[in-house]
């Protein structure tokens, strides 16, 4: 049976290499066949799959057929042997077959794909076979293009027709059409749509005028046309003219003399229409704003603005009547002021001119009659000035609004001015204050606002004062002379208040306060000191700091201040017992008195530490470069150190070691001069044990330890000398030596005398021997071969800490013990015994200054 199900599938793949009229194939009777029909859609340049079945197959044959024909060709098949895909698979796009099915992939999907796809799937070849007929109808669908707008007239004259097409070059069809129309300011609707590319439109109008753009959308996609301007030609309409300032009577428009009268005319127009302009049918202006400047009466009459097409060669023509009139200038005039000593107002008005004239009455809480014996709210004779006088027993309001209304002929409607009678908002405010030059003390007072003014007037102790102003007033005396403790009253009336306002300024020598007189800190501290004022004094200056050597003090790195017109805070920085301690001074002064205070600074230096003392000193090996110390301090539950300072001095060097001197203090002094301490600064307080390294070994050192307390520093332990390491063999190796110089000292004393007595004999050996060493001794001494500079092998350290830098001197090796006070040693050398030749005297000076 599977030989018969593989000859019936290479039946098919070679009728599928030819031309067949028959979709269909012969098969036994007994086979079952089963037939799927699929539909599948793809886009061209995409990717479509398209399946057969749901498993994989046992054998399977993908073939093609193009709309329009029969022909059946093979793609790819897979007859249990591996997929073979064929040429003509080529055309159709980019074909893969899926893994683990038969699945195909079809990408940059071609238009050329449009067919039938017929996938013959055999499944269970070795039991009971079954054959699969899977149709897949692909249909490739084209994206639309971008379309282009085309129009057969893009200026139409309003009225006519004309037609707009949207044309495309690729798209798969139903294709839908919708046109797009936007105005002006960028409103956008749909103007027309449907399935064709051409719309015709009939009638065209000015609203047509816009943007247009056509949209085409398939299955696919939608695409828009770039925009395309529909220009509508119309016009012009009946002109519309404006008059500017607008105003109206009977017989047309009016203006007023001698004001700039504009008229302005519009017709609608595309293109714009031209404009002239004709008074009393005489052509006077070409353009649409005709602007007449300072108008006279002369210019009444007749004015019409022709508005002309010249694309169309179309007109309109619009007639207008203007009369010119010639009120007041401006609008009345209001005002008030006070009367009988600002215990009454009176209310004026005035609008003078125009013909005719301005008719003039007041209106508001009026209840009396004025001066001229008519009711002034009910007046209405035309004047051209009026008065009104109210007494004080109509003054019951302390808020009121008077209105002056004036009408005339010219005006559309009447003019008016108003004016306000109130009392000042706040109360009366006096405030002091003094010239730059210190020359006058200036008392001022003001009571802003109101209408009308408020009259204001000082009076002071000894008959000083000044007489009424209004709304303010200035009191000038003379600086140093106010009256302390006594108070300036100023007084203020306002015609609408009964009793009078007053507001006082009491002057007074101010008076300075401080938190504390005496202040102290420890050394090396900030501190702040306080100042300020008891109340707030007028006028004042402001405050000002003196240090302890009465300077003024400014903002330095040693001072900061902090002030404000109340107070002033002075900092001391980083404060010193002798620089810093010592009396301060707050000062200040105002027109009336001087005042100070005093703040004592009080620095202290911190407490003496307590006692330290080395309780252990070893070298750490046989080298003897490194020392370890240890060490106690006294009471240390109590506290009160911050640090040590622990210290060596070259004592001496071993003899025999180094050079022919000896280990004599005179020695020592004589090569490196007095002795000197070197440090080594600790500033953990909890440490109490340390090594020293970079030591001589051949120098004989002492150690001493001393606390430290921030700036304060300890008392010295005793010095003590490192004890030397167990198993020491120096003991020997300095015996071994001693030992061997002895026989050579011997030796070279027998040969010095047996040179010495037969001098005569060998002259020039003695000469050699003795005269040589006179010259070179000189020469030694003058330029020393074993000085050594300090801070280099020798073991001499340059440590500065907190303390200060610790000098260093030139040292040779070999020492003697030193002491920390600065001296002048001598030594001389004399020549070799036995030389009659003059001895040398040589003076060596060495400045030390100890630590």
């Amino acid at each position: 049976m599977v030989a018969q199900l593989l000859g019936l599938a290479f039946l098919f793949l070679a009728t599928s290499l030819v031309t067949s009229t028959t979709l269909g194939v012969k098969v036994n009777p007994n086979w079952e066949v089963v037939y799927r029909d699929t539909s599948v859609y793809g886009v061209v340049g995409k990717a479509v799959i398209l399946e057969c079945g749901t498993t994989l197959p046992d054998m399977y044959i993908w073939s093609f057929t193009k709309p329009g024909t029969d022909a059946i060709k093979a793609v790819v098949y897979n007859l249990g042997k591996g997929q073979r895909i064929q040429q003509l698979a080529e055309t159709l796009g980019q074909l893969t077959v899926i893994s683990n099915s038969a699945a195909v992939s079809i990408e940059k999907l071609p238009v050329a794909a449009h067919g039938l796809f017929t996938c013959q799937a055999f499944y269970d070849i070795e039991q009971e076979p079954k054959v699969f007929y899977y149709y897949v109808y692909l249909t490739v669908r084209v994206p639309v293009s971008k379309p282009y707008l085309l129009m057969s007239d893009v200026s139409p004259v309003e009225g006519s027709t004309m037609w707009m097409r949207c044309n495309l070059e690729n798209g798969t069809g139903p294709i839908q059409y919708v046109w797009q129309h936007q105005t002006r300011i960028g409103n956008v609707s749909a103007f027309a749509q449907g399935n064709t590319s051409v719309i015709n439109v009939t009638n065209i109008n000015r609203n047509h005028t816009g943007w247009y753009r056509c949209v085409a959308s398939n299955a696919v996609n939608s695409e828009s046309s770039n925009r395309l301007w529909l220009d509508t030609i119309f016009g012009p309409d009946i002109p519309r003219i404006d008059v500017t300032p607008y105003s109206i009577t009977e017989r047309g428009y009016s203006a007023l003399e001698r004001e700039t009268v504009s008229l302005l005319c519009q017709a609608q127009s595309n293109p714009a229409s031209q404009y002239v302009w004709f008074y009393n049918n005489s052509q006077v202006y070409t353009g649409p704003q005709l602007t007449i400047t300072k108008i006279l009466r002369m210019h009444t009459g007749d004015y019409a603005c022709l508005a002309q097409n010249t694309y169309l060669n179309t007109r309109s023509k619009k007639t207008i009547s203007l009369t010119v009139y010639y009120p007041p200038d401006g609008s009345p005039s209001c005002s008030v002021e006070p009367a009988l000593n600002h215990t009454s107002l009176r209310l004026l008005c005035s609008w003078p001119g125009g013909l005719p004239s301005p008719s003039l009455h007041w209106t508001g809480p009026l209840t009396q009659v004025g001066q001229d014996g008519a009711d002034p709210v009910q007046q209405t004779n035309p004047l051209t000035n009026t008065a009104i006088l109210l007494p004080p027993e109509d003054l019951t309001s302390n808020s009121s609004s008077f209105t002056c209304m004036g009408s005339h002929l010219a005006l559309k409607q009447s003019t008016e001015c108003s004016t306000r009678t109130y009392i000042p908002p706040a109360e009366p405010v006096c405030f002091a204050y003094v010239t730059n030059t210190k020359q006058y003390l200036m008392l001022s007072c003001s009571w802003d606002g109101g209408a009308p003014k408020a009259l204001l007037w000082w009076e002071g102790p000894g008959g000083q004062g000044k007489g009424g102003e209004e709304n303010s007033n200035i009191l000038i005396l003379r600086y140093g002379t106010a009256r302390n403790g006594i108070p300036y009253t100023c007084h203020a009336k306002h015609p609408l208040l009964v009793q009078t306002k007053t507001c006082r300024l009491t002057l007074e020598a101010p008076v300075l306060l401080t938190q504390r007189r005496v202040v102290s800190v420890y050394e090396g501290s900030d501190v702040q000191l306080t100042c300020n004022l008891r109340a707030n004094y007028l006028p004042v200056n402001e405050i000002t700091w003196f240090n302890n050597q009465g300077v003024g003090v400014r903002d330095t790195s040693k001072y900061a201040l902090l002030q404000t017109s109340a107070w002033a805070n002075l900092t001391v920085r980083d404060t010193d017992e002798t620089q810093d301690s010592g009396e301060y001074k707050c000062y200040t002064s105002n027109a009336v008195g001087v005042t100070e205070i005093n703040v004592t600074l009080v620095v202290k230096r911190h407490p003496i530490p307590p006692n330290a003392t080395l309780v252990s000193l070893m070298y750490n090996s046989r080298q003897r470069n490194e020392v370890e110390l240890e060490w106690q301090v006294e009471n240390e539950e109590a506290g009160g150190w911050t640090g040590f300072i622990l210290q060596h001095i070259w004592v001496s060097e071993r003899p025999g070691m180094r050079g022919s001197y000896n280990d004599s203090k005179e020695a020592a002094e004589e090569r490196i001069g007095p002795p000197v301490w070197y440090s080594n600064i600790i500033q953990d307080p909890e440490v109490r044990i340390h090594t020293v390294g970079k030591l001589t070994p051949t120098v004989t050192y002492q150690f001493r330890i001393t606390p430290v307390n921030h700036r304060t520093i300890g008392h010295p332990s005793t010095a003590k000398t490192p004890a030397e390491p167990r198993y020491n063999v120096y003991p020997a190796v300095i015996g071994a030596a001693i030992g061997g110089m002895l026989i050579a000292a011997f030796l070279t004393a027998l040969l010095l005398v047996y040179i010495i007595r037969n001098r005569n004999n060998n002259p020039q050996l003695h000469d050699m021997l003795f005269g040589l060493q006179h010259s070179q001794s000189r020469e030694n001494i003058n330029f020393p071969e074993d000085e050594v500079v300090g801070g280099s092998d020798g073991g001499i350290e340059d440590i500065s800490g907190s303390f200060g830098p610790i000098p260093t001197l030139a040292l040779p090796r070999a020492a003697s013990p030193l002491t920390t006070s600065p001296l002048s040693a001598t030594a001389s050398q004399a020549p070799p015994p036995g030389d009659d030749n003059e001895p040398v005297s040589v003076t060596i000076t060495v400045n030390a200054t100890g630590s």
